[in-house]
């Protein structure tokens, strides 16, 4: 998930796990945490705030290592060969295990065989805006746009594949709309864009964008969760503004280790994971930066997977978006 976050934000959070980081590892061993994303985005911030309770619940010292690129590819390589010792994790999101499958013809690693599922963390909601100034006041309007001028109006992503990309390509197809995509490097050029006006639309994640949606710098016209959002209210659902039942999209991260980690090891991880997620301290955190909570252990992460692949890998090589 490629955003920006504030950098006061940032800065508190990499201050909070600056004592961690240095603490003396106890004999388990240091846990090297791979985030597939630079420094300074949701995934690292998320990781990092996890990071330090994760750390004193377990006893043991947690070193972030970003690794980008690669439409998270590279970090994800990085563990599927890493020993199986219970000490290298991976933030693992929708691209990692869902779209890169279908996005790229030939992956350095197999989401399915090479990873075990230790919790989910977080959910990024998205929220369909327009550019300030837009003729365009609703959802309904926006179809309507579209449905006029076909292929003019432009939305903006965080780049080809992404989850800003897909949700866009999966509700035109649904809608039956044509829409024109610029692809940007990473959510902060593409809302920059947007807030000025130079495309028309973005699915916007409240993590990179949530200051400009709740301050009205940008339109929201409708959020693509199942059920309203508590900080948008008065915002309808793609299911309601556009009449598209069950349509819904949004990013998730969550933690993976190396597919033959022992299942002791597993579920030492598991457990602690899903106890830092549920304190409230820590869920209020990860509210402020814009992220909604999504603790849940590795049967509940296996069910999400099961279900995000049936809906996106088919629908991705369906209107043969790739990347290599």
């Amino acid at each position: 998930m490629k955003s920006e976050i504030g950098r006061r934000t940032l800065m508190g959070a990499a201050m909070a796990a600056l004592p961690l980081l240095g603490a003396k590892a106890q004999p388990g061993g240091t846990m090297r945490w791979v985030v597939p994303y630079a420094a300074g985005g949701g995934a690292d911030v998320l990781a990092r705030l996890i990071a330090q309770r994760l750390g004193e619940r377990l006893g043991q010292a947690i070193v972030i290592d970003n690794r980008a690129g690669g439409a998270t590819a590279i970090g994800a390589q990085n563990v599927a060969t890493a020993a199986p010792d219970g000490l290298t994790v991976l933030t693992a999101d929708n691209g990692t295990l869902v779209f890169n499958t279908a996005l790229f013809k030939k992956l350095a690693y197999d989401p399915v065989k090479d990873f075990r599922p230790v919790g989910l963390m977080g959910r990024f909601n998205l929220v369909l805006c327009a550019k300030p100034g837009s003729p365009i006041a609703d959802a309904k309007g926006f179809r309507t746009a579209a449905q006029e001028k076909p292929g003019a109006l432009v939305y903006a992503s965080a780049g080809i594949g992404s989850p800003h990309h897909l949700s866009m390509a999966r509700l035109a197809k649904e809608a039956k709309l044509e829409l024109t995509h610029a692809p940007y490097r990473g959510a902060a050029p593409a809302l920059n864009d947007l807030v000025a006006g130079t495309v028309d639309v973005m699915a916007v994640d409240l993590a990179a964008g949530g200051e400009y949606v709740r301050g009205r710098q940008i339109k929201p016209l409708a959020v693509m969760s199942l059920q309203r959002l508590p900080e948008l209210p008065d915002v309808p659902t793609v299911i309601e503004a556009l009449e598209l039942p069950k349509f819904e999209a949004y990013a998730w991260q969550g933690m993976v280790l190396p597919k033959a980690t022992p299942d002791a090891a597993t579920k030492r991880l598991s457990d602690a994971l899903y106890a830092v997620l549920q304190d409230e301290e820590m869920a209020r955190k990860i509210k402020a930066i814009g992220i909604e909570p999504m603790p849940g252990l590795p049967e509940q992460f296996e069910a999400l997977l099961a279900s995000e692949r049936a809906i996106w890998v088919p629908l991705i090589r369906e209107l043969g978006i790739t990347i290599d």
